[in-house]
């Protein structure tokens, strides 16, 4: 049970990490916030935060099976959440202004 809690934690860390490295982009940071500007401060933040929250995936599948299989599992979460963060840009882009709603606007 608390592997798949595990799991459930490095799933979420790595869709969001590539929701926010998908955001550091200006392009799907207008489809998603529409003219708010992405300053360089904010891409920074969103590179940084993506970054951490991706390394934190593989941290978590490491302790939540061996490595061989931790590193398996956690390439395949990469794959699915570029997949899921993809089809969400091109089908329903608003749904991830939730990832961003933190960021203040200016």
């Amino acid at each position: 049970m608390l592997s798949a809690l595990l799991l459930l934690f490095a799933t979420l860390c790595t869709v969001f990490g590539m929701a926010w490295f998908a955001l550091a982009k200006e392009s799907h940071w207008v489809q998603v916030r529409g003219p708010k500007p992405l300053t360089p401060a904010r891409q920074r933040i969103l590179r940084t935060l993506a970054a951490i929250s991706i390394a934190t995936s593989l941290m978590v599948c490491l302790i939540a099976d061996h490595p061989t299989m931790a590193a398996l599992v956690w390439i395949m979460l990469l794959a699915a959440s570029a997949l899921i963060v993809a089809f969400t840009l091109s089908w329903r882009a608003h749904w991830l202004r939730i990832s961003v709603a933190w960021l203040q606007s200016k």
